[in-house]
């Protein structure tokens, strides 16, 4: 089998996948000095943040580095739907003390757009990836007018083939195992997700591209055992999640580290998109798969309710993102991680 690769020095052989939330420029730029892909997630940064994180990440590091965005197009807000959700909410609002209608108004999570592609393009990323699909022609010609390398995730051989067809440079293979948001675009019918190493090598064959396994590898051996399936490369997000330099909260951590973790679950509770998290009391009551306003407007509803019960020291209404694999995550220096992921790579 002949593995399709991409030059060395834009594509690391291991990734730390983008995780809003749980990283900022300081895992990033630590795994790209120890010989990784770091990532910095974009979605819920403003233009002014955005600036701030990778002034701040080109100081610490010379490194090739990835920026990631979501690229899905904003909902129409539903007021029925709106409503039916508060209504599903209440009881929670008023067990915790909150008054009605204490929601914020922003979403939280913006696609990428010129305002994000005009900071962008002061510091040209050796590495843009994306979530939910490519950008507008138009933006995404912007982006490759630089130099950057275009990656996208799919969770299915249909995704793979689109993206190919529209400009991805690299795909990543998301299985159905990953941690956080499916990258699903084509379809929302969960039936089609499938696990990373069914996945891999069916992409690996489908398309003329390098493919990058994500999704439940969380140890040397997984690593190795993507290397064997034609993997270009390694996404990996929970592992990373411990590290001293993630921004992972300490009631995610605790959780990740306890066998709550052999638990997880694709819920749509928190955002309205379903994504992978640890089974906690909101996703258990009401159904992890309820329905909920629309991507990523659901999110408003819920803030309030995280907030007080994180204030409480419960994790009741948080999403504790995580993969099904959380065995390698633990306290432990990013560069540490990164390098004996890298070394079973080099090893396979």
């Amino acid at each position: 089998m002949t593995v399709k690769t991409l030059p060395p020095d834009l594509l690391a052989p291991i990734v730390q996948a983008p995780m809003a939330g749980a990283n900022n420029h300081r895992l990033a730029a630590a795994v790209c000095q120890a010989g990784g892909l770091g990532s910095l997630p974009a979605a819920m940064l403003s233009p002014a943040d955005l600036r701030s994180e990778l002034q701040a990440l080109q100081q610490a590091t010379q490194r090739p580095y990835n920026v990631n965005f979501f690229c899905h197009t904003p909902p129409t807000p539903d007021a029925q739907a709106q409503t039916e959700w508060q209504a599903t909410l209440a009881p929670y609002y008023q067990a915790m003390g909150l008054a009605p209608n204490t929601a914020s108004s922003g979403t939280g999570r913006v696609p990428f757009n010129h305002a994000a592609a005009d900071v962008l393009q002061a510091f040209r990323p050796a590495v843009v990836s994306f979530h939910f699909g490519l950008p507008a022609p138009d933006l995404l010609a912007r982006v490759k007018s630089w130099g950057s390398l275009v990656l996208s995730s799919a969770t299915t051989v249909a995704e793979a083939l689109w993206l190919q067809a529209h400009g991805a440079d690299a795909i990543i293979a998301q299985g159905l195992e990953a941690g956080g948001h499916r990258g699903m675009f084509l379809s929302d019918d969960l039936s089609t997700q499938i696990g990373t190493f069914a996945l891999l090598p069916q992409i690996v064959q489908a398309v003329n591209l390098p493919v990058i396994a994500a999704g439940g590898i969380a140890t040397p051996a997984g690593v190795a055992g993507a290397k064997a399936l034609g993997a270009a490369a390694v996404q990996i997000g929970t592992a990373y999640l411990c590290s001293h330099e993630a921004t992972t909260s300490p009631l995610h951590r605790v959780a990740l580290q306890s066998s709550a973790a052999q638990h997880t679950a694709l819920t749509k509770v928190f955002t309205g998109r379903p994504a992978r998290g640890i089974v906690n009391r909101v996703m258990r009551e009401l159904g992890a798969m309820h329905q909920v306003p629309a991507f990523p407007l659901a999110t408003a509803d819920m803030a309030p309710l995280r907030a007080a019960a994180e204030a409480q020291g419960s994790s009741d209404f948080t999403p504790l993102w995580a993969g099904q694999n959380a065995s390698g995550c633990h306290a432990a220096f990013a560069a540490d991680i990164t390098r004996d992921f890298l070394n079973a790579w080099h090893a396979a």
